[in-house]
């Protein structure tokens, strides 16, 4: 019988078919050809049956499935339907008072400079609110509220059923629902991981009506934190509609359906899934998973399992990369078309660089994607009038034969890629680039050739390729270069070589299928179903018997669900789980330990899970916590049902004594070398044994090959590519200023950045660092001066820089190796006393100055002072905020100075009515973390270093200042140009009177420019006060703003500005002046108002909202969104702005952890000021407190509104008030104060909108 192995892609089909007789066949076709068939799948199992049986098929007709044994499916229905919101109509049923959590999400904007933010399209049409509440029962709870029901959940927690569900109001609020024509529900309700019971009342009313797709957030994911479970619920009931569409079409194509027939869906997590199992919210990656089973099984089954693999697929608009090492690694939230999935997800990493991407070349640099031609208009060379793109680099380098590619091109679809269009079209493009570098006085006067211009896009895209292959290996702590590079799709081959020797990787391994290696992948997979519970436990003696009883139920329920599907007892397997973590973390790890088996005696011991734990944790972050329980937040088990039919058949061919076919030779350039004949081999002529030296290139039907100069491919006893890799000796790389080599140093130099943010997000331990993100990390040069900084923390950006020079100054001779500097003083470049930085000075070889620095900044939860979270609204002194640090040698000759680090954060216990740090040994972690994180951007500047020489590093890092130097340069021109002005003015005010006053002029000639913030009223009494490297901070922000496209990020930005800020004003503060509202408060005001002066948006919100409550015991800070400003071209929306980007913490972590409830969280509707483009909205969020705590509210925009622009009206002000329970009295708390809450006070926060842009058309 005939066997059907399907990926059925956005562009196109992948099928891989074995015929009864063991004869294999292979087919491409597009996914969309209305013209000719309705479905590819269907088509293309007609044309193998039709042609293998055509007395069966003498015309056409639905399918006989008495002919097929079995067909496995990968599709991207889901995922289209997605991205273009074509899904089914649905509703969202949500606690009362949360109707726009999911709007609201974890309230952080993907790109931080972005004026014109555009959030994602909400999937859901109407909202039900359900008058329902249960909350976490906590023995600390002061509030009586005897009467409640008490119930166990299924974690173990106790819950109190607050208020129960009123099913007649929810009946009729359903009914209302479905007679608008909605049909599919999402129900989301807080806490339901633990107690589903009121979703499934909601489940049984909506079904009694007649709603036909009903997703329960607590059955889609059982797992804790509401806003990425109703996400993925809401995408469930969305897809799982269409879905059942597709395949209720696709059975239409079979003479009885799909009765009889064993059909199985890939899934996300690399398992196969029966129809009725197969799910939306689980089908999001369902291709991309079925390349990754794949490469996994091909390449270990052909090399053995001796080292780790890469999986690296390049497409035409995106390139995917993976890792495997005898497992696959998932991941549990991920992000597709805006909406984030909770579901276990095998871990691919997506980058926006394909054969697709665009090429442009600007200010000076070659820059490649993230803009797509897609399939149509596509490249130039698909006579479509397209763009450039890394597909026309290849072929204007010989790279791509257009005789050996279809010819589907042209008005008739029969004419061949035309490269005349594309070496026309790179012709232009490089006149332009050398009348940019004619005219440049910083580079060499050597032109460019077409194809010297040509191979810079391609290694600019090669780098921009490596970064997410880095970011899954060495930001997880594995070494990139001791790992297979399994390269398949369709353009990964032409590029497999090169970044396998940018990575430092020998070996290139390539499959004779990896044309359609996601459909060969279906064929080898396994069917799997999944049980996931929720838990509250300890790991420790007294719950493994719990544990044990509900892992074997779960066991129990995965082999039910298997031999449903004919498995037999030996054919199945499970893999069981703990997702655990320490006390006080918020990072679990999936924890697997060997050993166990389904029919185990025992599953939770004292050593097995906790040190496969302790284990896994060092590795992934770097230490390990003595004293700390480990908690349990989930169990999983994986059944795994195996069919071992196909990990067989990959027959062993005898070695062939002849030599390969030659059957053509093209001429192809390679950099350094020119243009060097190329022999041409077809990959059907090539035999086991068959050596193949480079540079060669080999053709298949479906993929091309480049097998560059000093490589070499082997064909291996399985008929795959195997490609050894030299390393070659860098060719000498002068310090003259190169364009292309400045484009990928860009992207090194950032990479350097990101990866060191990964290490201190994986080794941190707070939820400021680790869950909200509040941190930031960055290169600078000898002299102290920015190189690249991660785009973290906007209010961090500018004022490292001034840290780092205030060390040098300050330190002088006494900076040695081995030394690491902490500080966090305004006088020395700091912005408020929680960020703490963290300074390496860095040394090569026999240097005795520091050749570069790195930094980190991160903003600690407390280190002392007047108030818990050291944030206090009404602070004088910079000494009432916490530990003041000019200069401390954190680590000193190698060793970590705890002794004096502790001392340091305790002693603002001197000072009246203060405290030391509250939480010393998260400060110590978190320390650790920042330490570890620098090492980590040493390791890899001196790995650059090491192979470009530490003069041409140096040299690079000054001409990516100059490159954002001039990209600031040319803005500011424009500005002159469009503004028919080159003088600039703009005033504000803060919520207590002071003014901010900023004059700008620009030299149109040279686009310099003076910033002058003379006018600015005189420091405070408060803590409003911002310090200079703030002011520079919201400066260089504002500057990238503006300048509206991707640049380097670095000190060059500020090269053109001189900034004027008079002594003594609020920009300016005394040395023991507060400044903890500077930072978070006046920063914002600053930014509105350089903003305001340009004229490019309308305020945003102005404040971070900085709200903080706690007591001797506990802390917690947060800052919450509101509106941003609309521009000229773009409504404003709900989100942080400007200065800030974290995170919220999800509502179930803080009422599990925290004696509050989160009453309501809500958009203020109508808050954002009207205009041709309105303000966004700001939010409503209320806090009941369930025992005595301090409030600390630390906020602006109370007293003056954002203001319009261009005619547009004002935002709504924000408003702090304090109901008072046992009084019944509602207080306006003002803009910043600090007061003793009880329990059942509730504290209700309305944050500002932002300003409307233009006048209203009504």
């Amino acid at each position: 019988m005939y066997k059907f192995a399907i990926d059925r892609g956005g562009t196109f089909t992948d099928v891989f078919a074995i015929c009864p007789t063991g004869q294999i066949q292979v087919m491409k076709l597009l996914s969309e050809d209305p013209d000719h068939y309705k479905d590819a799948p269907l088509e293309a199992i007609y044309k193998i049956l039709s042609s293998q049986l055509p007395d069966k098929y003498t015309k056409r007709c639905n399918i006989d499935t008495k002919h097929i044994e079995w067909i496995r499916m990968g599709t991207t229905v889901a995922t289209n339907a997605l991205l273009e919101r074509k899904g089914e109509p649905i509703a969202l049923v949500v606690t009362k008072g949360f109707k726009d959590i999911l709007e609201i999400g974890n309230q952080s904007r993907d790109d931080i400079f972005e004026l014109n933010i555009k959030r994602p399209q909400l999937l859901y049409e109407e909202v039900i609110e359900v008058d329902e509440r249960v909350v976490i029962k906590q023995d600390v709870c002061q509030i009586n509220n005897k009467t409640c029901e008490v119930v166990v959940g299924n974690t173990g927690d106790y819950l109190e059923i607050w208020k129960p569900i009123n099913l007649q109001v929810l009946r009729q609020n359903l009914e209302k629902v479905f007679a608008k024509g909605i049909k599919s529900l999402a129900v989301v309700l807080l806490h339901s991981y633990t107690f589903p019971k009121h979703e499934e009342l909601v489940e049984k009313v909506a079904k009694d009506i007649g709603f036909t797709q009903i997703t329960l957030s607590s059955h889609v994911i059982p797992m804790v934190k509401v806003v990425p479970r109703g996400l993925t619920a809401c995408a469930d009931a969305y897809l799982t509609p269409h879905i059942k569409d597709y395949i209720k079409g696709f059975s239409s194509g079979f003479r009885n359906g799909l009765q009889d027939l064993n059909v199985l869906f890939m899934q996300s997590d690399g398992g196969l899934a029966s129809v009725n199992k197969f799910s939306g919210c689980r089908s999001i990656l369902s291709g991309p998973a079925g390349g990754v089973v794949g490469f996994a099984h091909t390449t270990y089954d052909d090399l053995g399992n001796d080292l780790p693999i890469i999986g690296f697929d390049m497409g035409g608009t995106s390139t995917d990369v993976s890792r495997y090492s005898n497992a696959f690694e998932h991941t549990f939230e991920t992000k597709t078309a805006g909406i984030t999935i909770q579901t276990p997800q095998l871990d691919i990493q997506t980058v926006a660089a394909g054969g697709g991407s665009k090429l442009y070349f600007r200010d000076g640099l070659f820059v490649v994607g993230p803009e797509s031609a897609g399939a149509y208009p596509g490249p130039t060379c698909y006579r479509n009038n397209g763009s450039l793109t890394v597909t026309d680099a290849n072929l204007c380098l010989g790279r791509i034969i257009p005789k050996y590619f279809p010819k589907i091109f042209g008005p008739q679809k029969d004419q061949p890629l035309d490269i005349k269009e594309t070496n026309n079209a790179f012709i232009k493009l490089t006149d332009n680039i050398n009348e940019f570098l004619e005219k440049s006085e910083s580079y060499e006067k050597k032109l460019l050739t077409v194809e010297e211009v040509a191979i810079g896009f391609v290694k600019v895209a090669n780098e921009s390729m490596c970064r997410p292959i880095r970011a899954i290996t060495q930001g997880k702590g594995y070494d990139t270069a001791n790992h297979i590079l399994a390269c398949f799709g369709g353009a990964g081959g032409q590029h497999a070589c090169a970044i396998a020797r940018s990575l430092g990787m020998s070996k290139v391994f390539i499959h004779k299928y990896s044309g359609i290696l996601s459909a060969f992948g279906m064929a080898l997979a396994d069917v799997v179903h999944e049980e996931t519970i929720p838990t509250s436990f300890e790991y420790n003696i007294k719950y493994f018997d719990e544990m044990d009883k509900r892992i074997i139920n779960m066991i129990n329920k995965c082999n039910k669900e298997l031999k449903l599907q004919d498995f037999k007892d030996e054919d199945i397997k499970v893999e069981i789980y703990l997702n655990m973590r320490y006390e006080k973390t918020d990072f679990p790890v999936m924890t697997q330990t060997d050993g166990l088996t389904k029919d185990s005696s025992q599953f939770c011991s004292e050593d097995n899970f906790k040190n496969s734990f302790l284990t896994l944790y060092k590795r992934e972050f770097g230490f390990t916590l003595s004293n700390r329980n480990i908690l349990v937040d989930d169990i999983r088990v994986r059944g795994i049902g195996s069919y071992n039919e196909l990990k067989f058949s990959q027959k062993s061919s005898e070695k062939s004594n002849s030599m390969p076919q030659l059957i053509d030779e093209t001429n192809c350039y390679f950099e350094y070398l020119g243009h060097l004949k190329t022999p041409i081999y077809l990959m059907n002529d090539l035999k086991y044994g068959h050596q193949i030296d480079g540079p060669a290139i080999i053709i298949d039907t479906n993929f091309t090959v480049l097998i560059e100069p000093n490589c070499r491919a082997d064909i291996t006893q399985k008929g795959n590519i195997l490609i050894e890799v030299k390393r070659l000796k860098q060719t000498f790389l002068g310090t003259n200023l190169d364009p292309i080599q400045l484009s990928i140093f860009s992207h090194r130099f950032m990479s350097i950045a990101e990866q060191m943010g990964r290490v201190l997000q994986r080794t941190s331990i707070s939820t400021n660092i680790k869950e909200r993100l509040d941190f930031s990390c960055a290169l600078f040069g000898p002299n102290g001066g920015l190189v690249s900084n991660a785009p973290h923390i906007p209010v961090h950006l500018g004022s490292m820089g001034k840290a780092v020079e205030f060390q040098l100054k300050h330190l002088k001779d006494d900076l040695h190796s081995g030394d690491v500097i902490l500080t966090n003083h305004p006088l020395a470049g700091g912005s408020h006393l929680p960020d703490l930085t963290v300074i390496t000075p860095v040394f090569y070889s026999n240097d005795k100055k520091p050749i570069f620095f790195v930094a980190n900044r991160g903003h600690h939860a407390d280190i002392g002072g007047l108030t818990p979270g050291s944030m206090p609204p009404h602070s004088t002194s910079i000494y009432e905020e916490g530990a003041a640090i000019i200069s401390f040698k954190l680590v000193k000759d190698g060793v970590f100075q705890e002794k004096g680090i502790t001392d340091i954060l305790m002693s603002p216990s001197k000072y009246k009515g203060c405290s030391g740090t509250r939480n010393l040994s998260n400060n110590l972690s978190d320390l650790r973390a920042q330490v570890a994180a620098n090492q980590k951007g040493i390791s890899l500047v001196t790995e650059l270093i090491d192979f470009y020489g530490l003069d041409v590093i140096q040299a690079y890092m000054r001409y990516i200042q100059s490159n954002a130097d001039l990209s600031v340069r040319q803005m500011l021109k424009q500005t002159v140009e469009t503004l028919k002005t080159n003088k600039l003015f703009a005033t504000d005010y803060m919520d207590f009177g002071s003014k901010i006053e900023l004059k700008i002029e620009i030299n149109e000639t040279t686009g310099d420019a003076v910033f002058d913030f003379t006018g600015t009223d005189e420091e405070v009494y408060g803590n409003c006060n911002a310090p200079k490297a703030v002011v520079l901070s919201a400066v260089i922000y504002c500057l990238r703003c503006l300048v509206g496209h991707d640049m380097p990020l670095n000190q060059g930005c500020l090269s053109p500005i001189q900034v004027i800020i008079p002594d003594n004003c609020i920009l300016s503060p005394a040395e023991d002046a507060a400044v903890v509202g500077g930072n978070v408060e006046t920063s914002q005001r600053i930014t509105d108002v350089i903003l305001k002066a340009f004229g490019v948006c309308a305020a945003s919100q102005g404040t971070m909202n900085n709200i903080t409550f706690g007591d001797e015991n506990i802390g917690y800070y947060e800052t919450v969104a509101g509106g941003s400003g609309a521009t000229a071209i773009s409504h404003g929306t709900t989100i942080h702005t400007h200065m800030t980007n974290t995170r919220i913490t999800d509502i179930e972590i803080i009422e599990k952890r925290y004696p509050i409830i989160v009453q309501s969280f809500t958009i203020n509707r109508g808050s954002g000021g009207t205009g041709r483009f309105n303000g966004g909205n700001g939010v409503i969020r209320q806090l009941l407190f369930r025992k005595q705590l301090i409030l600390s509210v630390l906020t602006e925009r109370r007293v003056f509104s954002p203001f319009g622009m261009n005619g547009g009206n004002p935002g709504k002000r924000g408003k702090n008030l304090l109901k008072i329970s046992k009084s019944g009295r509602t207080i306006s708390l003002g803009s910043k104060t600090s007061v003793e809450v009880n329990a059942g006070d509730l504290f209700h926060l309305e944050t500002p909108g932002g300003g409307g842009y233009g006048q209203s058309c009504q």
